[in-house]
């Protein structure tokens, strides 16, 4: 989720680019870029099924490597039709579904290999690393990507996106992660592993509330993230190449947070960080619609409240992922990742749809205003459960335990 894949792996398909190519390339509406980046995550109400699948595979790192091989062919398409003329809106949508499949996969097979390469006591401190590594790619990324958008146009600039994917994949086969043992095959159906999965995370005292406060937040940022693109590029009058060099120096303050996520759980509590970030993830996108006067003025306020809110999406994301990731067992880890990638992503098309019908009904700005107060709701859902009196991982059970 632009912010809310912060929460569950940030934009792990659509990219600013992406709706750049729909806006600067083929002058599509605001309700077509929110189809387009609705699309990309309809794969995923099909993660609790994929999950369950991988929690079977005992290589996970051998398929986040062949999610990035395939992912980098998938983009690579879209210059290669640029060159050839060929560049549809219709391909655009087949890119967003086939990337929200590959991701789909890849999300799955993440934790079991992280789990593998992680520690439970260092969950936090590890979440706050690679957060911050995320972080500074998307301090350079936007930046380069919107000036590659401007020199070469979107499509071809997209060629720097398939090469990311090739390089992370290089990366994964160097890892030295043991291969995990999974669960013994007790003869139940597909039917029944899926059922068990969902029913896991319904029932969880830790996992239910925050899958209704994560699911609440990413179904109303996406309002947001359908129309970001669109209301700074037509609305604010922005061009491609400031677009992305505010969202690249408003990234670090995601860098921040991710550096500062697990000190500020330390002190004021895993719980009550999750709460300051979740508030602060959403409210300041309210404020977008205040921005006048020069191009400056104006890029300036997009860069400030992509830093706040990047700041706070990571106090929210290091904290809540730690405590996610500790109270799953390790033999159904994938299903209920599923389960709750279903669920969590599954709403995020249809907040990209009402972000588009919205902006129909009362303007983009309007629309983004009305998705932020909104997606601040979301902290409602964590009054009453445990999770705000979580201070450490000491604090939530070990399900390896005995």
């Amino acid at each position: 989720m632009g912010r809310p894949d912060r929460l569950r792996a940030r934009r792990p398909g659509v990219r600013p680019r992406d709706p750049l190519v729909a806006v600067t390339v083929l002058d599509e509406s605001a309700s077509r870029v929110a189809l387009l980046t609705a699309v990309v995550w309809l794969p995923n109400l099909l993660a609790l099924l994929v999950g369950t699948w991988v929690d079977r595979r005992p290589r996970p790192r051998r398929l986040l490597v062949v999610a990035d091989l395939a992912r980098a062919v998938v983009v690579a398409t879209v210059p290669v039709a640029a060159v050839l003329g060929a560049l549809t809106f219709a391909h655009l949508l087949a890119v967003a579904l086939l990337l929200g499949a590959w991701s789909t996969l890849f999300r799955s097979a993440w934790q079991p290999f992280y789990v593998a390469l992680v520690p439970r006591e260092r969950y936090v401190e590890a979440g706050s690393l690679f957060s911050a590594t995320r972080s500074g790619s998307y301090i350079a990324g936007p930046a380069l990507g919107g000036g590659l958008v401007q020199l070469l146009t979107a499509p071809y600039a997209l060629v720097v996106d398939a090469v990311s994917f090739l390089a992370s994949a290089t990366l994964l086969r160097t890892a030295d992660v043991p291969d995990r043992t999974p669960a013994p095959d007790d003869g139940s159906s597909l039917r029944r592993r899926v059922a068990d999965g969902m029913r896991h995370v319904w029932r969880d005292p830790y996992l239910a509330p925050m899958l209704r406060c994560v699911s609440w937040i990413n179904l109303f940022t996406f309002v947001v993230q359908a129309l970001l693109v669109v209301f700074a590029s037509r609305d604010l009058a922005l061009s491609a190449g400031t677009i992305g060099l505010s969202l690249g120096i408003g990234a670090t303050g995601g860098l921040l947070g991710a550096v500062v996520a697990g000190r500020v759980g330390r002190r004021i509590g895993i719980g009550r960080t999750a709460v300051v970030g979740a508030l602060l993830f959403t409210l300041p996108t309210t404020t977008l619609v205040l921005a006048h006067g020069s191009d400056l003025a104006k890029a300036v306020g997009l860069t400030a409240v992509e830093a706040v809110t990047g700041f706070g999406v990571m106090l929210f994301d290091v904290n809540v992922n730690a405590v996610m990731t500790a109270v799953i067992p390790d033999d159904v880890r994938a299903r209920v990742q599923g389960a709750f990638t279903t669920v969590n992503y599954g709403v995020r098309p249809l907040g990209a749809v009402l972000g588009g019908l919205l902006a129909g009904l009362v303007g983009t700005g309007a629309a983004i205003a009305v998705g932020s107060v909104l997606a601040a709701l979301s902290v409602l859902w964590l009054v009453g459960s445990p999770l705000l009196a979580v201070r450490s991982l000491d604090d939530v059970p070990d399900p390896q335990a005995g």
